[in-house]
């Protein structure tokens, strides 16, 4: 899947004023939302931005947004659609370096998308959003060697990818009805808390380890 196919390059392009936090960690953002929830209007999606602390957006970057969240929403309805729902990270052309950190990025956006809809969850779905939260953790320099190489990178990316996929069977609430938007209860967490939570792969087994206790062969 190259850069135009996928949306990375309209992505880049649209929100090259917009710099609170990558694409790669918005689209993360937008796609757990949109597990639990129907797509907003543009009005919507800034409100979920300024309820979050970021700077709202407009033209463009807005657009693409709210455009991209009503095709989520209807791939994952679709179990056959589903399937070949992407996250937004660059092609194979880019260093691996660079798709590791949008991968990154997109497993911590969508653990915080999620983690706003206050979704009651499954052992087994909470087993994914574990082993999502260890993609998140990932820490790596520009000029350190991924361990696995392409094939963990591959491996990694097809697991993230499913997340989405398997959670986005539920049923799907508006937006205005979240916690965020709405009035957070005085004991909920913020959504800063909630991405510290996601930041626990320091303290779990190793990516791969368990991912394949997940998915015994």
């Amino acid at each position: 899947m190259n850069d135009n196919i996928s949306g990375w390059n309209d992505w880049t392009v649209a929100f090259e004023d917009w710099s609170d936090i990558s694409i790669s960690e918005l689209h993360g953002l937008m796609t757990g939302i949109m597990t639990a929830c129907e797509p907003p209007a543009e009005a919507g999606w800034n409100q979920v931005l300024e309820e979050l602390s970021f700077a709202p957006l407009e033209g463009a970057a807005l657009t693409l947004l709210t455009e991209e969240a009503e095709d989520t929403v209807f791939q994952l309805k679709d179990q056959d659609d589903a399937y070949a729902y992407m996250p937004l990270v660059p092609d194979d052309d880019h260093d691996l370096y660079e798709r590791v950190i949008a991968l990154k990025h997109w497993a911590n956006g969508f653990m915080t998308g999620f983690g706003i809809t206050d979704c009651r969850i499954s052992a087994e779905e909470n087993d994914l959003l574990a082993t999502l939260s260890k993609i998140g953790g990932i820490r790596i320099e520009p000029d350190d060697e991924f361990e696995g190489g392409e094939e963990s990178y591959l491996h990694l990316y097809e697991f993230a990818r499913m997340v989405p996929v398997s959670l986005g069977v539920r049923k799907r609430k508006p937006v205005s009805e979240l916690a965020l938007i709405s009035g957070l209860p005085v004991d909920a967490k913020t959504a800063k808390e909630l991405e510290a939570e996601a930041q626990v792969a320091k303290t779990l087994p190793p990516i791969i380890d368990a991912m394949n206790q997940n998915n015994p062969s």
